[in-house]
């Protein structure tokens, strides 16, 4: 995804911001409309509700790994009424369409297809298509013109909240330096590395926690367990779990807890080479900042 500054509008159509949002780069011709559930029938009349569009159903927020269908249609508002009593995981659906209503049955072929293998490739939503989709006979000259448009729905869907195309990555750019360094768990046994990103923290693919969890252990950390165990994520070995990708958590203590199979403090547990602390990576960060803030303060 292009890392360039974007300018992108949210507008509120009633005026609710936990409603239907609708969201577009105001340089280009893409727009994207988030939809919850409960609100299907206000989206669909909408005039955008009748055009040719892709759209991606997401499952619940607590899922450790959350689900996500992608579709097309010649109708957007008709097919996603068919998926309110054909699908039950969904809560949200985000619905992409063009501004001039230029899309035909070629364009969101495209589309379809090729949001479905960069979904995959990321692998940050558990795909619920039943079958992969086939990569249409489409003409070069409008296969570049899908490339960019599906630049636009995949910085929109992140910007809402759904990077299901977005490859897991290191820190964001502003805070890559000498002190951004690898992390590591060696504790009760343990040896998982793993980095910081702007969402949390990733475990690497290789890293090795216990195969048991504490008696203590809560309900919902065995839920998230057995739902990566499910999935793939990781695997028993004897006495071990060994992550089989790298994987996604929202916290250092959610990703130190998943190892470890107990509660933990991730913030002191995951530690550099060298012994600093994720905590103390990050009082460091913010220390250069405001050092940086209060040098310019006195340039002025």
């Amino acid at each position: 995804m292009n890392s360039r500054p974007q300018t992108i509008q949210i507008f509120l159509p009633q005026g609710d911001p936990s409603g239907i949002r609708q969201a577009e780069i105001t340089t280009r011709t893409v727009r994207v409309f988030e939809v919850p559930r409960p609100l299907l029938s206000e989206f669909t009349k909408m005039q955008e509700a009748s055009q040719v569009g892709l759209y991606f159903l997401f499952g619940p927020a607590d899922e450790d790994v959350p689900r996500c269908y992608i579709g097309q249609t010649q109708n957007v508002g008709t097919r996603l009424t068919q998926h309110a009593t054909g699908k039950d995981f969904w809560e949200r659906a985000l619905v992409a369409v063009s501004l001039t209503n230029s899309w035909t049955s070629t364009h969101v072929a495209y589309l379809e297809w090729l949001s479905i293998q960069r979904a995959s490739s990321a692998a940050r939503y558990q795909l619920e298509n039943g079958n992969t989709a086939v990569n249409p006979h489409t003409p070069v000259p409008l296969e570049w013109e899908c490339q960019e448009y599906m630049e636009t729905v995949s910085m929109l869907l992140a910007t809402l909240g759904y990077p299901v195309h977005q490859e897991l990555q290191s820190v964001p750019r502003a805070m890559v330096g000498k002190q951004q360094k690898e992390l590591i768990l060696r504790e009760r046994g343990c040896n998982a590395t793993a980095y910081a990103n702007a969402s949390g923290l990733v475990v690497k693919q290789g890293s090795r926690g216990n195969a048991a969890e504490s008696p203590s252990a809560d309900p919902g950390l065995i839920k998230r367990r057995q739902s990566l165990l499910s999935q793939g994520i990781i695997k028993i070995d004897g006495n071990n779990v060994v992550f089989q990708q790298d994987h996604q958590f929202n916290s250092p203590s959610g990703a130190a807890a998943a190892v470890v199979g107990g509660s933990i403090n991730g913030r002191t547990a995951w530690k550099t080479s060298d012994g600093r602390t994720f905590d103390a990576l990050e009082r460091e960060r913010l220390a250069s900042v405001a050092i940086q803030g209060e040098q310019y303060g006195a340039a002025q």
